[in-house]
């Protein structure tokens, strides 16, 4: 088991069409999500001389792929600006027919997606391509639409058919565990000329002080909240009213809209409530660090809740914040004057439940550990934190947290990791990471291997010469 025979798999033109396409970095034809960048024009290198704009050239189940599929996906990625010169149309097709077989299996297996989830996810992909294009006419003409009905009925087949990818590709790896011992045998079958290297390196650590708020605005906002409920109870669209009220701006825009399961990341007051309901249930205002909430469950599938959640946070004055600021200040000076450390003020100090008890430490939430790679760590982070001297601690930072409001925090780097070779002790977490990714990878690879044989295939002649990576031509 050599890592360039499986996890250097993740590097290659194969992957890369992969990834982009499940990251949701490519906007029409087959993803899930929209481009994220200016639209620019599709170079006239990469198109063909002749395309079969309506051709089948190929059917996976009950499943045809086009040959324009093909020219739309070229489009997309070169839209995001990734180079596709080195892609090829065979490569293109083989991660086409494989979507198509993760979401013909997901059928067979009973997985469902509802309506109402896709065109939720339909109406903000094409609010975002309207921003982006400055019209709905510029849209249809930038996809060859003749009218509004054709591209939506198109854009939510195509929506719906990788949502069930998604689902499918989940379900297949859900599973997957790797153990200590695989972890190690992972790590001693790697060539040393092969091992990884990994970026430089820097654990952070922060306190947090959140100005306070007056029992009399906890009780306003409860109110509120019960008043919303009780409005919902009579006919009113919850939705709506998590769109005007809400506070949570990750999810306000989509009505408040989550789909969690028992290892989301969600604070366990969240949770709690969440998985306590039944469909069609509200809560009544319960507290987090974050607010004050109401949940509505909308459906509960095996593990999985998709619910709806407004969040209020009770106002703040201009007073609490000048306290907060003042208070974080104090703490700063006891720990350069040396009369507590950071670690210690942290633990006793710091608003911040999820780092007080580790010393202020921050989790990568990325990779779970506390080592954050300089050139992969969030640009807001980065910038408060690269310049500080070993033992520096930064001045007192206003932060305005989408979920959590306004708060003050100062920031000491605790640890500094050179670029380095991979080590199992030090890098353990990282190479559990790896060994768990290749045991996806073959279970995928068995997965679709057994499921092509049973699963009616046809290529068209013109690309029956591929080489493709499965055995599509059988």
């Amino acid at each position: 088991m050599r890592l360039k025979t499986e996890i250097m798999k993740f590097i290659n033109s194969q992957f890369v069409i992969t990834m982009l396409m499940a990251i949701g970095c490519i906007g029409s034809i087959n993803s899930q999500e929209i481009i994220r960048d200016s639209v620019k024009s599709m170079p006239k290198s990469i198109l063909p001389k002749k395309i079969k704009i309506d051709g089948i050239i190929a059917t996976v189940g009950d499943y045809n792929i086009l040959d324009s599929d093909i020219d739309k996906t070229y489009l997309e990625l070169s839209s995001q600006g990734y180079s596709v010169k080195d892609i090829t149309r065979c490569q293109m097709l083989s991660n086409l027919l494989d979507d198509k077989l993760y979401a013909h299996q997901a059928i067979q297996d009973s997985i469902t997606v509802s309506d109402g989830e896709v065109k939720e996810k339909m109406g903000e992909q094409i609010a975002y391509m309207v921003e982006q294009l400055g019209s709905m006419d510029k849209v249809l003409q930038y996809f060859k639409k003749d009218t509004e009905d054709e591209f939506k009925t198109e854009l939510f087949d195509i929506i719906k058919t990788n949502k069930l990818t998604a689902e499918m590709k989940r379900k297949i790896v859900d599973n997957v565990e790797i153990t200590p011992e695989e972890t190690r045998t992972f790590f001693k079958s790697i060539p040393t000329k092969d091992l990884p290297v990994f970026g430089a390196e820097m654990e952070v650590a922060q306190i947090v002080i959140s100005p306070k708020t007056t029992d009399e605005e906890k009780q306003r906002v409860i109110k509120r909240l019960k008043e919303i409920k009780a409005e919902v109870i009579a006919g009113s669209s919850f939705k709506t009213r998590a769109v005007i009220y809400s506070d949570d701006r990750g999810s306000a825009s989509s009505g408040g809209f989550y789909k969690i399961n028992r290892k989301s990341q969600f604070v366990k007051e969240f949770k709690d409530v969440a998985f306590s309901l039944g469909e069609g249930e509200i809560s009544e205002p319960f507290e987090t660090e974050f607010g004050y909430h109401i949940i509505m469950v909308e459906r509960i599938k095996g593990q999985e809740v998709e619910l709806r959640h407004i969040l209020m946070m009770p106002k703040v004055s201009n007073d609490a914040l000048l306290e907060a600021k003042e208070k974080i200040t104090l703490i700063r000076k006891r720990i350069e004057d040396g009369e507590i450390t950071f670690a210690d003020a942290a633990r006793t100090l710091s608003d911040e439940k999820e780092t007080k008890a580790n010393g202020g430490v921050l989790i990568n939430p990325q990779t779970q550990d506390t080592h954050f790679e300089l050139t992969k760590m969030d640009p807001t982070l980065y910038s408060e934190v690269s310049n500080l001297k070993d033992g520096a601690i930064t001045l007192p930072i206003l932060n305005d947290d989408p979920r959590a409001g306004k708060k003050y925090k100062i920031i000491t780097v605790t640890n500094r990791i050179n670029e380095h070779t991979a080590d199992y002790a030090r890098d353990y977490t990282k190479v559990k990471d790896l060994a768990l990714k290749e045991k996806q990878i073959k279970a995928i690879a068995k997965w679709t291997q057994e499921k092509i044989k049973e699963t009616y295939v046809k290529i068209n002649t013109d690309y029956k010469d591929c080489k493709f990576a499965n055995n599509w031509v059988k």
